[in-house]
């Protein structure tokens, strides 16, 4: 039996409110140092729940800022420039967006918090998208010709026909 993430976080029967980290341990947070233990429930919601993209995105793209803005004012053509701090900028963001799971599950790993809590928001929007799905046209195959239902014991592409 496999254990479901989005039981592994403590249940509790009253919604309390998370505490937060001071500026000092979210600035050590930000570059990398770990929390403390109570504050746990506060780094999942930072890394899985609404907005993790995009301030995992804004906390990476901020210190290359002022790099970029260094390269433009290299003296030259302006497209020059342009072309420099875009052959940097367009590989930073692409890297940054496929490598996100990657450094988020670090994160919840670096805390010792479950990596499959990173998955909990997506698995439930799929189950719902699947629940959705069978409700609607699963329901109405059977109901028009049981004959249509494919049978366990037959490759899934031919239908038992009698």
């Amino acid at each position: 039996m496999t254990e479901n993430p989005a039981d592994i976080t403590t249940p509790t029967s009253e919604p309390t409110a998370t505490p937060e980290p001071t500026a000092r341990q979210r600035l050590g947070y930000v570059l990398g140092k770990t929390l403390p233990t109570e504050l746990h429930p506060w780094v999942v919601g930072d890394t899985t729940g609404p907005g993790a993209t995009r301030r995992y995105a804004t906390r990476c793209l901020i210190p290359l800022i002022p790099i970029l803005a260094g390269l433009l004012l290299i003296p030259g053509p302006w497209i020059i420039r342009t072309g420099m701090v875009l052959l940097l900028f367009l590989p930073f963001v692409y890297f940054l967006l496929a490598l996100k799971n990657i450094y988020l599950r670090h994160r919840l790993v670096s805390h010792g918090l479950d990596p499959r809590l990173l998955n909990v928001h997506k698995q439930r929007r799929l189950d719902q998208e699947q629940t959705s799905y069978e409700s609607r046209y699963r329901s109405a195959l059977n109901q028009q010709d049981p004959r249509c239902t494919p049978d366990p014991g037959v490759h899934p592409v031919h239908y038992q026909t009698d």
